[in-house]
């Protein structure tokens, strides 16, 4: 007998799923028990000491914490659902995590395959269903399979392009037993890492061997194309940087400033790379596109060479694409292969890994001085945010700069989707990597909960401490979303302070009824009675109601104070709107500045 065969051991389909997420190193799960997974959560209770599970109040919610965990602390986060409406209702969670690249792994249980395509009690076709918004999924109907499965997934979660990942176990493969060895996070590594690069879409049966890694893992960038970057930069009178979520997975913010110093060029960011460069940093201009800062927008429109880094041109950041590439050279810089030329033409793609890609182009770039081109940039800075206009009437901005004068560099800051999402990004000052959470790609409405949850949990995991503020800013639309998770913040006692910017209607659409639809407001003013502070206290949190900055300090020390999560409802005016904004389809010139 062999090593490899002494080392084989006998298990049941539900000891492998939970051995491996041991072996996998992770900590915490996210989910909600169903009929289906009962045999999952029986070998989870006997791992208590070494798996936390942690149960929510919906299984969006679940979705939303193990994104949140994954965004927090650059791991591939877990969760575990159902058959049926269990796995359905993590759609839009995987779908979320999907369009932002986040990597975590979901595992549904589904009826026995010998009831699969027979409308079986509480059956879906998860799998199918999810085909479209995983980076890759797998129904397993072979309990052989499953350990191999297990550990692919989190290797293709995790490499390249982080997303999500979902394993459908039939509930007789989680019965059912095997002599197995489970493989270990870097076999699986390597494994995966030797796969073609592209994007296979599962066929439908056992997909453990299929090619499913849709980017490089180093770099295919050929000297030839790195040289005529070089040039493109050389001749470059205007150069840009757009920096996207691709610098904060690929952690080359200290590359992407270095770059910028060695070229003398400015950078503006997605929403989604905000945190990868530090709001302090003298070239970074924020937050660009549709409802970017001003100075962002304008150096946008005037550079002749914007360089993407991990960024994939949506229609949001460009407005019109004619207008948008006119004049100006492009240089994309994506670890995806599939992100180049879907949305602009780049002059010169550069697939791999950002750090490798601008070692590689230090090698052939001259060093440059641009100052005419420093001179117009700092003309153009319009210094908004790091001072508020003086009002004791709640606003945006006074809420926003209030709270931040109770954070540190290293809070996390957690929003919802609309107008109060914009404001964060154009007003709040980040400073460290990963502590903006926010749903970019795919505007999810009621993420904020269970992010914020995720992410509380998964910062005081990683640091081995005892659970530190996070602070979800959240609108009463998005808010009213998904507070049932205010239950499970409760339960696990989590100090969320959770500061509801209150217009007392759906304030991103009716902005748009008020520009575009003359002030038709169809269905977007709440007249909602929904009083949220004895909400939170009927869940057993705490809060307060304000309406000016002496209340809202106030609360903000008792908040800050509280061991446990704390609301404050923020009431402001409903014509508040966020400026700038470039309509849809629109270009500078159409600029709204309010």
């Amino acid at each position: 007998m062999n090593e490899t065969e002494t080392r084989q051991e006998l298990m049941t389909g539900a000891q492998i799923i939970v051995r491996s997420l041991i072996k996998q190193g992770v900590d915490v799960v996210f989910g909600y028990p169903g009929g289906q997974v009962l045999d999952v959560y029986d070998e989870l209770y006997k791992h208590s000491e070494q798996i936390n599970h942690v149960l929510s109040a919906h299984e969006q919610g679940a979705t939303h914490a193990a994104d949140g965990y994954a965004r927090a602390t650059g791991k591939v986060g877990v969760v575990i659902a159902t058959s049926g409406p269990g796995a359905t209702n993590l759609v839009t969670g995987i779908a979320t995590a999907q369009l932002d690249s986040i990597p975590f792994v979901a595992i549904t249980g589904n009826v026995a395959t010998t009831l699969l395509g027979k409308d079986s009690f509480q059956e879906t076709d998860i799998f199918g269903i999810t085909i479209p918004v995983t980076k890759h999924n797998y129904i397993v109907k072979n309990v052989e399979d499953l350990p191999k499965i297990l550990a692919d997934a989190f290797a293709i979660a995790r490499s390249g392009r982080p997303g999500p990942v979902l394993i459908d176990v039939p509930r007789d493969v989680q019965t059912a037993s095997c002599l197995c060895q489970l493989s270990s996070p870097d076999e699986g590594q390597e494994d995966h890492n030797k796969k073609s690069g592209h994007k296979e879409e599962a066929d439908g049966e056992n997909d453990a061997f299929s090619p499913a890694l849709d980017e490089a893992s180093t770099s295919l960038v050929s000297e030839d194309a790195i040289k005529e970057a070089a040039e493109l930069i050389a001749s470059s009178k205007r150069p840009l940087i757009y920096c996207g979520g691709g610098v904060l997975s690929a952690a080359a913010g200290p590359q992407v400033m270095e770059f910028a110093e060695h070229i003398d060029a400015a950078i503006v960011c997605s929403i989604m790379g905000l945190t990868a460069i530090p709001a302090s940093y003298s070239r970074n201009l924020g937050m660009t596109g549709m409802h970017g800062r001003e100075a962002a927008i304008r150096a946008t429109d005037s550079s002749d060479l914007i360089i993407a880094v991990g960024a994939r041109f949506s229609d949001r950041a460009t407005g019109n694409k004619a207008h948008y590439t006119a004049n100006t050279k492009f240089i994309h810089i994506d670890i995806d292969p599939a992100e180049i030329n879907k949305n602009i033409i780049a002059d010169v793609a550069l697939v791999g890994d950002v750090k490798d890609v601008i070692r590689q182009l230090f090698t052939y770039t001259p060093a440059a001085a641009r100052p005419e081109w420093q001179h117009e940039v700092n003309a153009m800075r319009v210094d908004t945010v790091a001072h508020p206009t003086p009002t004791d009437r709640l606003t945006a901005k006074t809420v926003i700069g209030a709270v931040q004068q109770h954070t540190d560099e290293d809070t996390l800051i957690v929003t919802d989707v609309g107008q109060h999402q914009m404001w964060v990004a154009q007003n709040y000052r980040f400073e460290k990597p990963r502590t903006l959470l926010t749903s970019g790609g795919l505007g999810t409405m009621g993420y904020g909960m269970g992010a914020s949850i995720g992410a509380c949990l998964g910062k005081s995991i990683a640091s081995g401490s005892e659970p530190k503020k996070t602070v979800l800013f959240t609108g009463d639309g998005s808010f009213g979303m998904n507070l049932n998770e205010m239950a499970t913040a409760v339960s696990q006692n989590l100090p969320l302070v959770i500061v509801i910017v209150n217009n007392g209607v759906l304030g991103m659409v009716r902005q748009w009824q008020t520009l575009f639809y003359d002030r038709r407001y169809s269905n977007t003013t709440l007249n909602r009675a929904t009083d949220f502070i004895a909400l939170a206290r009927a869940f057993g949190a705490d809060g307060r109601r304000t309406k000016n900055l002496e209340e809202l300090n106030e609360a903000l020390g008792e908040a800050f104070a509280s061991p446990g999560p704390y609301v404050i409802d923020c009431i402001i005016d409903e014509e508040a709107k966020v400026f700038p904004m470039i309509p849809p389809g629109g270009t500078i010139n159409d600029m709204l500045l309010g």
